[in-house]
């Protein structure tokens, strides 16, 4: 159900999104198909014989190719990242030959209004994907920290967050967040949640092995620094609460007892981890041991989205990502 509405809420959207390793044959498949069901309008990058070489024969109508290479806009991509850049020690020469790299290229294409969002990662690691992003496209408004998400599908007897669906975070990428890092993931969280989730309330957890002052230790401390962060800022217009511990997050009988009053306390839909171990062991059991579908890692904290897929991603992984990628946009 959650894979349907994913589909036809990208539908709607009708975004247009870059599939940047274009030569790949997985990559060219998902474009094939995720042209059929209208998820996105695809752009592939690559030069044109290598890309229909990928999948030989393979009917390419409605998707467009584009080769960095000879492109038109290409020389004015290298003179807008050189212009970005050159304080950083950029060179007019190292720009041209930067935006002539698919993922570069891309997220110039992104940044320029060309495209919508991107997605890459068949062959290229995750630090090659995101270090363009980070450089070029940067944070949204009010973010300093891109961060992940997983959107976890419950099974149906779940009575846990909105409709099955819960939204963890961050479970892949920064290990050791601050307390603003943590603010930022949090407000990030909620973002994933609309977006990603169909969660137009979302109720925002920030976890700890403690519950409103169980327990005094610098791991708290830092916490309840995030949670005093987040009520200084005037922009957060969705519920949040912590430290709280997992159980008086999610269900309501212990959230009455161990934090009353709490808007959030057994009702939350998205849970702030509060670091990348108790992150990634958190979706892992879910996993695991609660039969949940974990979707992910997805990027967020992005001023335009860019998402990382695993080097032995499928078809179908890059179908979906390409669908989160347009629901992701604004």
């Amino acid at each position: 159900m959650y894979t349907d509405w994913l589909f036809e809420t990208a539908k709607a959207k009708n975004k247009k999104i870059i599939l940047a390793e274009g030569t790949e044959a997985r990559v060219v498949n998902a474009a094939i198909e995720a042209t059929k069901k209208g998820i996105a309008r695809i752009i592939l990058l690559g030069e044109e014989t290598a890309v229909r070489n990928a999948v030989p024969g393979a009917d390419l109508t409605g998707i467009e190719i584009i080769d960095p290479v000879s492109y038109a806009k290409t020389p004015e991509y290298a003179a807008y990242l050189y212009e970005l850049r050159k304080e950083k020690g950029l060179t007019q020469e190292q720009a041209e030959k930067l935006s002539k790299n698919v993922l570069y290229f891309g997220c110039l294409a992104v940044k320029k209004g060309d495209a919508d969002g991107l997605v890459g990662g068949s062959v290229n690691a995750t630090a090659d994907v995101l270090r363009p992003a980070l450089q070029i496209i940067k944070g949204k408004k009010g973010i300093k920290t891109v961060s992940s998400c997983f959107i976890m599908v419950l099974p149906e007897s779940s009575p846990y967050g909105e409709k099955g669906v819960m939204i963890f975070t961050d479970c892949g990428v920064i290990p050791n967040p601050t307390s603003e890092q943590l603010a930022d993931i949090a407000k990030s969280g909620a973002d994933s949640a609309r977006a990603l989730g169909g969660i137009a309330d979302p109720k925002v957890a920030l976890l700890s092995f403690s519950t409103k002052g169980s327990a005094k230790d610098p791991l708290v401390d830092k916490v309840t620094a995030a949670l005093a962060i987040m009520k200084e800022d005037s922009s957060i217009d969705f519920e949040y609460d912590g430290e709280l511990q997992l159980d008086a997050a999610i269900v309501p009988s212990v959230g009455a007892q161990k934090a009353k009053g709490s808007a959030v306390a057994g009702k939350a839909s998205v849970l702030v981890f509060p670091d990348l171990q108790a992150g990634n062991i958190g979706y892992k059991l879910v996993q695991r041991f609660g039969g949940a579908i974990a979707i992910g890692p997805i990027c967020q904290g992005l001023a335009s989205p860019v998402n990382d897929l695993s080097r032995g991603c499928t078809v179908e992984d890059i179908v979906g990502t390409v669908a989160i990628t347009a629901l992701q946009t604004l």
